[in-house]
């Protein structure tokens, strides 16, 4: 993989061994990108993956054998932007990297001349500061849910579709099935709502998609 990437222009690549090993290198370079194997010698790649959530939105692309639909959404749930099934080409790798890469720069480009601070009723979304906040109290969301919630507010009041979700937040290119939507819209109420299992501002509209309301009545 470093040399198919190397070959297409990437020159600035740290390698880790371990998961504790990554972590420490993703807290001190800060990489755009994570490639990230799910079978790792100390702890597993989804561990990897929260633990960076804490820190950083990079893009973290998944490889495991793994197959299975389940597998494939908990990758995505704990924080995951893309999901490689082996065998792969490496080739591949580089164009989904590219396209993590291609979108962080269109959310940036899009976000300028915004304002930073987004508010819909009890909720308040600092885009600069990557921060969430409830009635003034800070909550923790992972790296896709604070997109997810940034774009609903981005267009609140509005009905979003879930392939609108798709292209918006993970892109095109990602092999994206409903139940990962479904399952990040649920953790967003666990976190935003008072009662998830009856939410007021994260609604869904039967046959269309999700709607945020701007004003919970």
């Amino acid at each position: 993989m470093e040399e198919v990437l190397r070959q297409d222009g990437f020159r600035d690549i740290r390698k880790a061994c371990s998961g504790a090993d990554a972590v420490n290198i993703c807290r001190e370079f800060q990489p755009d990108a994570v490639i990230l194997d799910i079978m790792l010698p100390d702890m597993d790649g989804l561990e990897v993956c929260r633990q960076i959530r804490e820190f950083s939105y990079c893009s973290i692309l998944f490889l495991s054998s793994k197959n299975d639909d389940v597998d494939k959404i908990l990758g995505l749930a704990s924080g995951g932007d893309d999901y490689i099934t082996k065998p792969f080409s490496p080739r591949e790798v580089v164009f989904r990297v590219k396209a993590q890469l291609r979108r962080q720069h269109y959310q940036a480009s899009s976000s300028q001349g915004a304002g930073s601070v987004l508010t819909a009723g009890p909720l308040s979304l600092d885009k600069e500061s990557g921060r969430v906040y409830k009635d003034g109290l800070e909550i923790s969301l992972t790296g896709r849910e604070f997109l997810m919630l940034s774009y609903l507010m981005e267009n609140a009041d509005k009905i979003i579709s879930k392939e609108r979700l798709y292209e918006q937040v993970w892109g095109e290119s990602s092999s994206i099935c409903d139940n990962t939507i479904m399952v990040h819209i649920r953790h967003l109420r666990e976190k935003t709502e008072t009662d998830p299992s009856r939410p007021q501002q994260l609604i869904t509209v039967k046959g269309l998609g999700y709607k945020l309301r701007k004003r919970i009545e």
